[in-house]
């Protein structure tokens, strides 16, 4: 069964999101799926993702951030353009309490008795690795949580020379590869960065961070090289390690992803993921 639902987080612009679960009347444990940047919910093989997990036994959620391009009306790619330059990291963590508190309050589309919240679990994917961090470091409902090719910090590509520019300009633009739109990037995400920076800092936060953390990383990555996982990891020494052999950044996946099984990659990232989760059940 796959749910559709809208959440109304404090800020004022809804985001939606989807469960994937087999209802049974039997109590499952929660994992939230948090896409990274240039991502959505439904992106390439996310939807196989939540199916597998599901079968083994889980409420699968994935969510799309307010501000990453999609709308409610049209959740089935990035177009708002505006709203993508609009998105910061304070906002993503927002995103997250709001969809955390919805499915503590009862009045998700999701029958209560399908959901174990006393097991939630949160993955992260790219720049998403980095909001699940953070947002445990905050939300002790939080289990244990799993990343998948995580960014290690949020300012590590800001040299001086573009930020200057940017900052006098008060927009950047970054290619989207698969679409050919330029995407703007405003100045405020800096601003709220610098901002709120004891609640962003990655490296600082993820020493406070108590719960569990499993660090997935390929070690074919293209985009985020497979220091940033030893860099994590040597700021949480608990947390476990894998380095995937023949995986690139999006685990096998494209988009648009036509075939009904996971890539290969996807499933082994799946198979660990599940693991470590049943682990600290």
């Amino acid at each position: 069964m796959k749910v559709d639902f809208v959440v109304y987080p404090d800020h004022g612009r809804p985001f939606t999101a989807d469960a994937t679960y087999w209802p049974d009347s039997q109590p499952k444990p929660v994992v939230i799926f948090t896409h990274g940047f240039k991502g959505f919910k439904d992106w390439g093989h996310f939807n196989q993702l939540a199916t597998y997990f599901a079968e083994q036994g889980f409420v699968f959620v994935k969510f799309n951030f307010a501000y990453n391009g999609t709308t409610v009306e049209d959740h089935s790619d990035m177009h708002d353009m505006e709203a993508f330059g609009q998105n910061n990291f304070s906002l993503e963590l927002d995103d997250m309490q709001a969809l955390i508190e919805l499915l503590h309050s009862g009045n998700a589309p999701i029958q209560a008795q399908e959901l174990d919240l006393s097991r939630l679990y949160l993955i992260g994917h790219s720049r998403g690795g980095g909001a699940v961090i953070l947002k445990a470091a905050e939300e002790p409902r939080v289990k244990a949580v799993a990343t998948w090719a995580a960014v290690n910090r949020y300012d590590n590509r800001w040299d001086d020379l573009q930020m200057e520019q940017w900052k006098q300009k008060g927009v950047q633009y970054v290619l989207n590869g698969r679409t050919g739109t330029q995407m703007p990037l405003y100045y405020q995400i800096v601003e709220d960065y610098l901002e709120n920076r004891s609640r962003l800092d990655i490296p600082t936060v993820v020493k406070r961070m108590q719960q569990p953390l499993l660090l997935l990383h390929g070690e074919q990555d293209e985009t985020l090289p497979t220091q940033m996982a030893h860099d994590l990891q040597s700021w949480k020494p608990d947390a476990e390690l894998h380095l995937l052999p023949e995986t690139n950044h999006s685990f096998g996946g494209k988009h648009p992803y036509e075939d009904d099984e996971l890539p290969e990659a996807a499933r082994k990232a799946a198979d660990l993921t599940i693991s470590f989760f049943q682990k600290h059940a």
